[in-house]
């Protein structure tokens, strides 16, 4: 069995520019294991971002491999990443992407009614988990009447219940307090007592040094660090 859930060989990442191509990664070649809970680090504008969308599968290497559970993606059509997106792979936005139409419960029990689970019980696992969050006395609000922490938090909910391998969550407390910062932090430690994979892009670096490592960006490469 493959030891790594998602791994990259020889990784490569060029934009077309009007004023010449821009290599974000050069080279790049790492692995993340099940139960790891990872920090990706760097400066505005090194690619933290774009390496978190080649890792969803949102996106294609300019050349290289991105490996999920040890098969290539280049070998997935849309489809199969869909439903790798949809079963394995959970994403945090930066700017959380809940549907501004659908309460909080809705939001959360989502993934699993796209997935075609009986709607009854997937309310009342997206009630536990809003319990779990602080989140019980907001179940019945829409996005637009929650507060930035607490957005984030229904954003993490809804990744908790997906139950999927590999969570990546972009800038997750980039807009949060001291205290949901750390609130935030707790649940990604939830999610490695599961066996969960754990990639968060952050500027914070308290939080970042509670990582079991770093993968740390600079001039297109990414190297790995010990926090």
């Amino acid at each position: 069995m493959n030891k790594y859930l998602i791994e990259v060989k020889n990784l490569k990442k060029i934009f077309d520019h009007r004023n010449g191509q821009i290599k974000v990664f050069q080279d790049v070649n790492l692995g993340i294991k099940p139960g790891e809970l990872v920090a990706l680090v760097g400066p505005s504008g090194s690619g933290k971002s774009s390496f978190l969308h080649l890792l969803s599968l949102l996106d294609k290497p300019s050349a290289g491999k991105v490996l999920f559970l040890g098969k290539d993606s280049k070998n997935f059509d849309e489809n199969k990443k869909d439903q790798i997106r949809r079963e394995k792979i959970s994403i945090i936005f930066q700017d959380n992407n809940l549907l501004s139409d659908f309460t909080t419960v809705e939001n959360v029990l989502m993934p699993l009614i796209i997935r075609g689970e009986n709607y009854k019980s997937s309310f009342k696992k997206a009630k536990n988990i809003l319990k779990q969050v602080n989140l019980s006395e907001r179940i019945n609000h829409f996005p637009s009447e929650l507060s930035g922490g607490e957005q984030q938090r229904v954003a993490i909910a809804r990744s908790i219940i997906a139950e999927t391998d590999l969570v990546l969550a972009d800038e997750p407390t980039g807009n949060l307090d001291f205290k949901t910062s750390r609130d935030v932090f707790s649940y990604f430690l939830k999610l490695k007592k599961l066996k969960k994979a754990v990639l968060f892009a952050t500027h914070n670096r308290e939080l970042a040094n509670k990582a079991d490592y770093k993968l740390s960006i600079s001039n297109g490469n990414i190297k790995r660090v010990n926090a």
